[in-house]
């Protein structure tokens, strides 16, 4: 047995020797624990001689606790404690009662679905811990591979790598968000050609290959070239971009229902990129409760 594990007491001696502590009294202790007296008094006596200390002084009348005695009370009393609590605590492990689950998640994520799958999880699983961390697609595509977070929430490109479940939570075609003071705010209904002379704010094309392609795509298919003036991460700097004046950007119908009075959501008629958006997670990892009880839940929460 490597020499961090090798004691020179067992855990019953510790169980004894607080029992002792506790009641100062070596026949009460005896029927607490149910242990003959001469066998209790044996593995106290046990206990000291390994540690090289007196832990009690005992007399006829009476039995004090060493400064010794009570520096050791003092040591063991929160170990056997938590010792004791490990059956219960294992149980609500397994029984997805108590945990941790790391979650990634892109800005549409959390403008659309995830504040009401967390609200219910949160409701049902008060016990587990959720760790979240805003990241693009691309960065959580690698970070699944890993295993440095359990599930992320991202738009999926034409192929994932292999080893991943996934579902489909939202899948919505793009309109234009626009400064309150653009001329085309007075139009219900925009074609992307009419925004050949509107710069536009997207995101570095690596965080997110899938949707950026589709992008130049409806571009391509209106007839026109896209003026791009920025690319900026995360979703909300765009949105403020937008906000001081600079450009318009691309959001979905789902992710327009509050915004700031500075912009105004415009529908696209014709050609217009498509968003999807999944909740993807390693096959394997299942095995862990915690993340199977946030599968259900977020798979629950969106039907």
């Amino acid at each position: 047995m490597p020499r961090e594990y090798q004691y020179p007491f067992e855990l019953r001696h510790l169980v004894y020797f607080r029992e002792v502590a506790r009641q100062l009294h070596f026949r009460k202790a005896a029927e607490s624990l149910s242990v003959a007296q001469p066998a209790l008094s044996r593995c106290v006596a046990q206990l000291e001689t390994e540690l090289g200390v007196d832990l009690l002084n005992r007399t006829r009348r009476k039995v004090e606790l060493t400064a010794a005695g009570r520096v050791l009370l003092e040591r063991i009393e929160p170990l056997l404690r938590a010792l004791a609590a490990v059956p219960a605590d294992i149980r609500a492990l397994a029984d997805g009662q108590t945990g941790h689950v790391r979650v990634a998640f892109t800005g549409l994520a959390m403008a659309t679905v995830l504040p009401g799958i967390l609200r219910e999880f949160n409701r049902r699983y008060p016990g587990i811990r959720v760790e979240l961390n805003e990241s693009p697609t691309a960065a959580q595509l690698e970070s699944l591979k890993t295993g440095e977070i359990a599930c992320g929430f991202f738009h999926p490109n034409a192929t994932l790598p292999p080893g991943l479940g996934t579902k489909l939570l939202l899948q919505e075609k793009n309109g234009v968000l626009l400064p309150a003071d653009h001329a085309l705010t007075k139009t219900k209904k925009l074609r992307l050609r009419e925004l050949a002379d509107t710069p536009f704010v997207m995101f570095p094309r690596a965080h997110n290959p899938g949707f950026y392609d589709r992008v130049l795509a409806a571009f391509q298919q209106a007839g026109i070239t896209p003026h791009i003036a920025d690319e900026v991460w995360p979703r909300s700097n765009a949105i403020g971009l937008v906000r001081a004046g600079l450009g318009a950007t691309f959001m979905c119908p789902s992710e327009a229902q509050q915004l700031p009075v500075e912009v105004t959501f415009r529908p696209l008629d014709g050609p217009a990129p498509e968003s999807r958006l999944v909740l993807g997670w390693r096959k394997e990892a299942t095995l862990d409760p915690a993340l199977s009880a946030f599968l259900v839940v977020a798979g629950a929460a969106t039907g």
